[in-house]
């Protein structure tokens, strides 16, 4: 990893932070002795969070069968561990500020991918659905963090991507002396996420693993990076469908061991679960 990057991501005192509830709810839970009530009054404290927390809760993303109305009662249905991302989720929007054409496909994006990570977790068992929810939304994260901090050089590489045909990693490498996954990586580590998750984001495109690598992050780092494909078939928080895109020769496809009956089911779950339920994370 880009040591200066490093040291300058992690000394950097202007970059967009995770909010303070996210924050606490996750030393919460990690606790171990949290009830309900106290992690309701820790969400409760941040009002734009908690209405969010329980806008999503009532998705059919999380298949409730009647409407969750406070949030004591969607800490009980959910439980910890997904209170947890959805928490997160609801939080990380605010990272995503001032909202404008660019910050709206990459908040698309992101949360298509976190959607998508999440079926692919449910229906192939490999991984924690909500670890593979979190890695799915923080993907991309890198970008929105190089778009905060310098929007004119951001937009550089995107101008690139649409005038010249370039790929986003093509187009960033013009730009850069780093990538985006490296930015996101960091940036994880600096909001204190566990160093699995920093370590599917960092690994997301190259997707090249040790010999000896730990079988779970492998299979957590490829449902993040089909997660990220998905999207780019069906063209969500992009500017076009890749419809190129053979996700069946892809790395991760192959890793996970899947079959072409499975990617045309997940791809179909997929798409089916982001038009019901995008309204409900905007």
């Amino acid at each position: 990893m880009n040591k200066d990057l490093e040291i300058m991501i992690m000394t950097a005192s202007d970059l967009p932070t995770i909010p303070v509830v996210a924050t606490k709810v996750m030393q919460l839970i990690e606790s171990e002795s949290a009830t309900a009530e106290e992690l309701a009054r820790v969400v409760a404290s941040d009002p734009a969070v908690a209405a969010r927390v329980l806008k999503i809760s009532n998705s059919s993303f999380y298949g409730c069968q009647r409407q969750i109305q406070t949030l004591s009662h969607a800490i009980v249905v959910l439980g910890f561990g997904t209170l947890k991302s959805l928490v997160v989720a609801a939080s990380v929007k605010q990272v995503y500020q001032p909202y404008g054409l660019t910050e709206k496909m990459l908040w698309e994006h992101s949360f298509g991918a976190g959607l998508a990570a999440r079926i692919i977790a449910r229906e192939t068992r490999l991984v924690s659905e909500e670890e593979a929810f979190l890695g799915g939304l923080f993907h991309d994260i890198g970008k929105i963090i190089m778009n905060t901090v310098d929007k004119t050089q951001y937009q550089s590489v995107m101008q690139r991507c649409f005038n010249d045909g370039l790929t986003f990693e093509e187009a960033e490498r013009q730009v850069y002396s780093y990538t985006h996954s490296e930015v996101g990586g960091l940036v994880i580590k600096k909001w204190n996420f566990p160093d699995m998750l920093m370590r599917a984001v960092l690994k997301h495109h190259v997707l090249e693993f040790a010999e000896d690598e730990d079988s779970y992050q492998v299979n957590l780092t490829c449902v993040v990076g089909l997660a990220n494909l998905l999207c780019h078939k069906v063209g969500i928080g992009i500017r076009e469908t890749d419809d190129e895109l053979d996700l069946m020769q892809t790395v991760p496809a192959k890793k996970l061991g899947l079959k072409e009956h499975h990617m045309d089911a997940l791809l179909e779950l997929f798409v089916e679960a982001y038009e019901k339920d995008k309204s409900f994370f905007n």
